[in-house]
C-alpha cells in the first residue's frame, strides 16, 4: 500500500507575483471554497485572479502533455513570480465572451442543438425520393438500408450534418444565416432634388467613381437634371445600366483625357463594395445602403427544404429549434413513448442527455430563449452565463475555476442563481475563484482577498484578507463600508420637479424578438436608467431599436423596420459606449487614444534640440518615426522563440519598453515643475497624474490629461497599451475627448458601464454621468447595478420577467417612484437599497 496519510494542502500559496503591477505579492489562496479578488478598477485584481493563478494553473497542466501535443496549443507564458505551489489545473471564464458570428445561434452556442438535430435524425420519419413519409424505424440508427413500403425506392436518412445550417442543411440562398441583404433604392439617392453631377448618387462619389454621371451620359441620361425630374428609363439605367465600355472625356488637373471606362451601376456599386468589406470599418459604410430582411426562401430558419422534412413527434426541426428552452424540456421526453418499442432506449438517452445540457442554463435564468434566438441578439450576461454553463456541465473535480466578473449583465434577481452553480462546483470538488465588484456576490464567499489600495502604480499590494466579517472590521479595507451599507447610495443631486421640462425623445416600435410594442419617452438632458431582469428586452429597446433609428434619421436613412416613430428633439450625434477593447495591438497606447501623443510630438518638434538635428515631427512617431527603437519597432516588446515551449514577450531590452531608441533621450524639453528637462521616452512611463506636472504648460496637452484624471484614470501611465485595459477603464478613456464639451444636442449610450468597477469606481463614473448632464447631455445607461440605478434622474423598468414573460415597460419614474410599484422585480431590490440608505 502507498501511504497517502500525510496532510492534504489547503490553498495554493502565492510568493514574489510581479504581473503587471503587482508588488512582489504574497498571498494563500484557499483550496475547495469560493475565493473572491476585489479592489478599484486597475489595482491589480485581475492580475492575481488570471495573470498569476489561471496562468499557471493552465501552464502546468498543458505542460503534462507531450511536446507534439503542446505545439498545437496556444499556451500562457510563464508568470513573472517566485513560487506558486498547489495549483490545480484551471479553467478561466473571461470577463466578456466574443462577440457571435452570424451563424451563432443559442442553440448552437450552447450544443444543444447538436443533441436536437441527432434526435431529429435518428427518431424523426423521414421521406422517399417519392415523397412518402415513412415511420421512425431502428433502421435508420443501425445504418441499414430502408426501402418504401409504397414505392419500395431505397430511402437514405439524413445524418446530424445533413441537418446543419452551417454544412449541408443550409438555406442555398442565404448559405444559412437566415437574412438577405439586398440593396435599398432609398438609400442610394436620399436627395432627389439633387443631380447626378450635383452628386445625387451617394455611392458613386463615397467609394470614388466620380466619372460615373459622364459615363451615364454616354447612355443619354441627362445629368444636370434633378433625379426627381427623371424619366423613369433613365433612373433605371443609374440604378441598374448594363455594365457596358464608353468612351469618355475626362478633365483633372493634369489637362484632358479621352478614356473609357465602363459603367458601374448605384446598385452594382454597393453590392461590389460589399463584396470587398473585409473590415468592420468598409462594412459599416456599405451596410448603410442595404436592407437586411429574413430569407424568403427558408424563412428565416436557416434551414434548405431537405433538412425541414424529417419530422419528429409531428413537427420538423426548423420548429422544434423555435421553441424556447423552458418549451423545449417539456417537449423532449413526451416524444418517446409513441415511438416503437426497441426505439425507446435510444430515444430516453438522447433525451436525458439533452435535458441534462439544459437544466444548468435553466438554473441561471435562460429558459426564456429559443434555441433558434441569434447569437448576436444575446446580451453581454446571457453570453456568459451560456459560457458558464458549458463550462461546468461536466462534473469535474479538482479544478480551479477562475472567474472574471460573473456577476455582468445579471440583475440582482439572478444572482442566487449564479451562486446556486458556484455552490455546485464546490460540491463537486473544485475550488473557485472570482474578480467582481457586486456587493451581493462578495458578501457570499467564503475568503476574501482585497487588492489596492489604489490603481495602476499605487495598488497591487494586499490591502485586507480573511472572511467577509473580518474584511467588514478592517480599517484599511476601501470595501468595508459597502459591504457594511456604511457607505451613501446617492451621491449625486437628481432632478427634481419635472424631469421632461427640456423635451424627450419618444420611440415607438412594433414587437420583435420577445419585446412586445413599445411608446417610451427619455427626457432630455437627464440621467435615465433602462433596468429590467435579464431577457426582458432592455438591449432590444435600446440598442437594436433608439440607437439604430437615430443614427438612420441622422443619415437619411431609413428606419428599422419595427420603429414606427421617431421624436428625436434636435438630437444630432449619438455615441454608444460600450467596455469594447481600444484598438487592436499595442501600437495603440493612452497617449495615442487621447490624442495627447500628437502635441507632445509637435512640442519636441519645436525644441532647439530637434531643430539642431534636423528633426520634424513625424520623426517622434514610435510607429514610423527615424527616433523609433530598431529593436522593437517602436512595439515596447519583443517575442522570443523557445522552439516547442510558448513564445515569451518581455519588455524591449534595447528601449525598456518606452518604445524609443536611445537617441531620443537627447532631446530634452523644459518641464515646469524641474530645473532637468523630460525626454518624450520618459513621458511614456510616467501616469496622466505625473505627467500633468511634467508637461502641464502645454494647454492642449493640460487639458486632455487632466480629463483623464477627471475620469479616475490619472493612474494609467501614457504608453500603456489600450487594447489590455478592463471594460471600465476602456469605456471611461472613451470619454476623455467628449467630458469638456456642450452636449444639448448629444445622446450618450452606455450598455453596463458599472463592469468591472469597484463601489467606489462607481462613484467616480457617477460623477462623470453627472458632469455629462451638466453639459446638456442626454444620457441612457442600460445598468443592473443598484448605486447606479438609484442615482438616476428618471427609471424605465422592463419586465415583469425574462423572453416571452418580459418584454413589457413595467414602471417608469424616478428611483423612489419605482421601488413603490410591487409589480417591478427592480423596484423591490431597489427599495431594500434606498430604505438601507434612508436609514443611515
Amino acid at each position: 500500500m502507498i501511504d497517502h496519510a500525510g496532510p492534504q494542502p489547503t490553498a495554493i500559496e502565492v510568493r514574489g507575483a510581479r504581473v503587471h503591477n503587482l508588488r512582489d505579492l504574497d498571498v494563500d489562496v484557499p483550496l475547495h471554497r469560493v475565493v473572491g479578488i476585489a479592489g478599484v478598477s486597475g489595482s491589480g485584481k485581475s492580475s492575481l485572479a488570471m495573470g498569476v493563478l489561471y496562468a499557471e494553473g493552465s501552464r502546468r497542466y498543458l505542460e503534462a502533455l507531450s511536446t507534439y501535443t503542446r505545439r498545437r496549443m496556444s499556451q500562457a507564458p510563464r508568470a513573472d513570480v517566485d513560487e506558486v505551489t498547489h495549483v490545480p489545473a484551471s479553467l478561466a471564464l473571461r470577463q466578456r465572451p466574443g462577440v457571435p458570428g452570424v451563424r451563432s445561434t443559442f442553440g448552437t452556442s450552447t450544443e444543444l442543438l447538436n443533441v436536437l438535430r441527432l434526435m431529429v435524425s435518428r427518431l424523426a420519419s423521414h421521406v422517399c425520393p417519392n415523397g412518402h413519409r415513412i415511420g421512425p424505424t431502428i433502421d435508420v440508427a443501425a445504418e441499414v438500408p430502408i426501402a418504401c413500403p409504397e414505392c419500395g425506392e431505397q430511402v437514405v436518412a439524413p445524418g446530424a450534418e445533413a441537418l446543419a445550417f452551417n454544412a449541408e442543411g443550409a438555406c442555398p440562398r442565404c448559405e444559412g444565416i437566415g437574412v438577405v441583404r439586398t440593396v435599398d433604392d432609398a438609400t442610394l439617392v436620399p436627395d432627389p432634388s439633387k443631380t447626378l453631377d450635383g452628386g445625387a448618387v451617394v455611392p458613386w462619389s463615397m467609394f470614388g467613381f466620380n466619372v460615373q454621371p459622364d459615363i451615364a451620359r454616354e447612355f443619354g441620361v441627362r445629368t444636370d437634371v434633378p433625379w426627381q425630374d427623371l424619366e423613369d428609363w433613365e433612373r433605371e439605367i443609374v440604378l441598374d445600366g448594363p455594365e457596358e465600355k464608353k468612351h469618355i472625356t475626362v478633365t483633372s488637373k493634369k489637362g484632358i483625357h479621352d478614356l473609357d471606362f465602363t459603367f458601374r451601376n448605384a446598385r452594382l456599386t454597393v453590392t461590389a463594395e460589399l463584396a470587398r468589406a473585409d473590415t468592420e470599418k468598409r462594412l459599416s459604410r456599405v451596410s448603410r445602403f442595404l436592407a437586411v430582411s429574413t430569407c424568403p426562401d427558408c424563412d428565416g430558419t436557416r434551414l434548405s427544404p431537405a433538412a425541414l422534412l424529417p419530422r419528429l413527434d409531428g413537427i420538423d426541426l426548423a420548429e422544434a429549434s423555435a421553441k424556447t428552452l423552458d418549451e423545449l424540456i417539456a417537449w423532449a421526453p413526451t416524444v418517446v413513448d409513441p415511438l416503437p418499442g426497441e426505439m425507446r432506449q435510444m430515444a430516453r438517452a438522447l433525451v436525458e442527455t439533452l435535458l441534462s445540457m439544459a437544466d444548468r442554463l435553466v438554473q441561471l435564468g435562460l429558459g426564456y430563449l429559443a434555441l433558434d434566438r441569434a447569437g448576436s441578439s444575446l446580451s453581454t450576461g446571457e453570453l456568459q452565463r451560456v459560457q458558464l454553463a458549458r463550462a461546468v456541465r461536466n462534473r469535474t473535480t479538482g479544478v480551479l475555476y477562475v472567474l472574471d466578473e460573473p456577476s455582468i449583465g445579471l440583475h440582482p434577481s439572478n444572482i442566487d442563481g449564479l451562486l446556486t452553480l458556484v455552490g455546485d462546483l464546490l460540491a463537486d470538488g473544485n475550488s473557485v475563484v472570482l474578480v467582481d465588484h457586486d456587493v451581493q456576490v462578495l458578501r457570499a464567499v467564503d475568503h476574501l482577498i482585497e487588492i489596492g489600495p489604489g490603481s495602476g502604480k499605487d495598488g497591487g499590494t494586499v490591502v485586507a484578507a480573511g472572511s467577509v466579517a473580518d474584511i467588514e472590521d478592517s480599517a484599511d479595507s476601501l470595501l468595508s463600508g459597502f459591504l457594511t451599507g456604511r457607505k451613501p447610495v446617492v451621491v449625486r443631486e437628481q432632478a427634481g420637479g419635472d424631469v421632461f421640462a427640456d423635451g424627450c425623445l419618444s420611440l415607438r416600435t412594433d414587437p420583435v424578438h420577445t419585446v412586445h410594442a413599445l411608446e417610451v419617452e427619455i427626457p432630455r438632458g437627464r440621467f435615465t436608467a433602462v433596468t429590467g431582469v435579464s431577457g426582458s428586452g432592455k438591449t432590444t429597446m435600446v440598442l437594436e431599436s433608439l440607437v439604430p433609428a437615430l443614427r438612420a434619421r441622422l443619415e437619411n436613412r431609413r428606419l428599422p423596420a419595427h420603429v414606427t416613430e421617431l421624436e428625436d428633439e434636435g438630437i444630432l450625434r449619438v455615441h454608444q459606449i460600450d467596455a469594447t477593447p481600444i484598438g487592436v495591438n499595442v501600437r495603440s497606447t493612452v497617449a495615442t487614444y487621447s490624442g495627447v501623443q500628437d502635441d507632445l510630438r509637435r512640442a519636441f518638434a519645436r525644441t532647439d534640440a530637434a531643430r539642431e538635428q534636423g528633426l520634424t515631427l513625424g520623426d517622434f512617431s514610435y510607429n514610423t518615426g527615424s527616433l523609433r527603437c530598431p529593436r522593437c519597432e517602436g512595439t515596447g516588446r519583443v517575442s522570443l522563440d523557445v522552439q516547442f515551449l510558448p513564445d515569451i514577450d518581455i519588455d524591449c531590452p534595447e528601449c525598456g519598453g518606452h518604445r524609443y531608441a536611445p537617441e531620443a533621450d537627447e532631446i530634452l524639453r523644459p518641464r515646469p515643475d524641474s530645473p532637468v528637462g523630460v525626454s518624450l521616452p520618459h513621458l511614456m512611463s510616467l501616469t496622466a497624474r505625473e505627467a500633468l506636472d511634467a508637461v502641464g504648460d502645454l494647454p492642449a496637452v493640460r487639458k486632455k490629461l487632466q480629463a483623464l484624471v477627471d475620469l479616475g484614470l490619472g493612474y494609467l501611465t501614457l504608453g500603456e497599451d489600450t487594447p489590455a485595459l478592463s471594460g471600465g477603464e476602456a469605456q471611461r478613456l472613451k470619454l476623455a475627448g467628449q467630458i469638456d464639451r456642450r452636449q444639448d444636442d448629444a445622446l450618450f449610450v452606455f450598455d453596463e458601464p458599472s463592469v468591472g468597477l469597484h463601489p467606489r469606481d462607481v462613484r467616480t463614473l457617477l460623477s462623470v454621468l453627472d458632469r455629462l448632464v451638466t453639459r446638456g447631455a442626454t444620457v441612457v445607461v442600460i445598468e443592473h447595478d443598484l448605486d447606479m440605478v438609484a442615482n438616476a434622474d428618471h427609471v424605465i423598468d422592463m419586465g415583469p420577467g425574462g423572453g416571452e414573460a418580459g418584454g413589457r415597460i413595467v414602471a417608469t419614474g424616478s428611483p423612489s417612484d419605482v421601488a413603490a410599484i410591487d409589480a417591478s422585480v427592480t423596484g423591490r431590490y431597489l427599495r431594500e437599497h434606498l430604505l438601507t440608505d434612508r436609514a443611515r
